[in-house]
This record gives C-alpha cells, sequence and structure tokens, in this order.
C-alpha cells in the first residue's frame, strides 16, 4: 500500500489577498486557478522543490479562515530563505534554536500559521537514532 498527501487545504477569506500572498511574498508557484463549478474556485499554489501543495479557494471547506495551525514548511538554510521572504514582504519571526534545530514563525493575510524549519543538521538527526 502507499498513500502519498500532495494537497492540503488552506481555509481564507479573500482568495485574491491570499493568491498574492503565497505568490509573491513566499514564492509558492501557482500551479493552477479554476472555477470547477459555479462557486467552487480552486487555486493551487505549491512551494518551490515541494511534493505538496496548498489549495485556497471558495465552495471547498468548511474550516474558518485563519483556523490552521501547523503547517511546516523545511528549508535547506533557514537563514538565506527568511531573508528572501523578508525582501519579499513577509513578516516572519527571528529564527529561534530550538535545542539545535532552527525554527522560525509567520501567518497567512487570515491568521493560518505556518512554522518554517531549517533542515536538521547530521549529527542531531544521527543522535536520536537507535
Amino acid at each position: 500500500m502507499q498513500m502519498r498527501l500532495e494537497v492540503v487545504q488552506v481555509p481564507v477569506s479573500d482568495v485574491e489577498k491570499s493568491k498574492s500572498f503565497y505568490t509573491d511574498k513566499l514564492g509558492f508557484v501557482l500551479d493552477h486557478d479554476v472555477e470547477h463549478i459555479p462557486g467552487m474556485r480552486v487555486v493551487q499554489l505549491t512551494p518551490p522543490g515541494s511534493a505538496t501543495s496548498v489549495v485556497i479557494g471558495t465552495g471547498m471547506t468548511t474550516m474558518t479562515p485563519g483556523s490552521l495551525e501547523g503547517l511546516q514548511l523545511v528549508v535547506p538554510d533557514i537563514t538565506e530563505v527568511r531573508t528572501e521572504l523578508v525582501r519579499r514582504g513577509a513578516d516572519i519571526s527571528e529564527i529561534q534554536d530550538l535545542g539545535g534545530v532552527l525554527f522560525a514563525y509567520f501567518a497567512d493575510p487570515d491568521g493560518n500559521r505556518w512554522v518554517m524549519q531549517g533542515q536538521t543538521p547530521p549529527e542531531i538527526r544521527d543522535a536520536h537514532k537507535p
């Protein structure tokens, strides 16, 4: 059996504002923006290098805009990525070192909360292997 998580819905109130945030400020790739049926708009966006996309839109979910938290973007160089995203206008926390693993936090225009994690260094990753 095989299962892959490939798409996660993110509840938003203003599709255009959110689409701009994810593409312009975070650099996500716009895969498509379609209205499959009247009242159901699907905007699929993929973080650079990711196999998983997010979808925002209308008529897809009953989740409250801003209620999603804990989506995690893992990046090879958190300092470099954070600097680029701040340059693009994203409001991202300072980097925090939590036991050798680096994290930074941000939210989209509705308050959906994201975590950016620096890739775990081999010496920390290997120390936890049985």
